[in-house]
């Protein structure tokens, strides 16, 4: 006879691995926030400018940030992604086209 399978441990067991997961994700993010410098900015500005980056249509703009953090990870030199305009008070504008540090 077939042995019954056991699905609290089965669900137990997947929790536990979605819950690790969930915690090296948490920590690899905050090694790119470490990586990127950013932990020096204010909490507020860098949820905001992640907010800003989510809602962001510009195609262009994204390209050349995803560029820049490429080479972020393939150890080349860091400078800052350009973009279609320049803030130099570091405001970000409010139509999609700000450049990331």
């Amino acid at each position: 006879m077939r042995k019954p399978r056991d699905f609290d441990s089965e669900l137990k067991a997947l929790a536990d691995k979605a819950r690790l997961l969930k915690d090296r994700r948490v920590h690899q993010l905050g090694e790119l926030v470490v990586a990127c410098q950013a932990d020096t900015l204010d909490t507020d500005l860098l949820a905001g400018a992640l907010l800003h980056v989510v809602a962001m249509k510009d195609n262009a703009t994204k390209e050349g940030w995803r560029k820049a953090g490429a080479a972020l990870f393939q150890g080349k030199a860091r400078k800052p992604a350009s973009g279609p305009q320049r803030h130099p008070n570091g405001t970000l504008p409010l139509d999609g086209s700000a450049a990331s540090a």
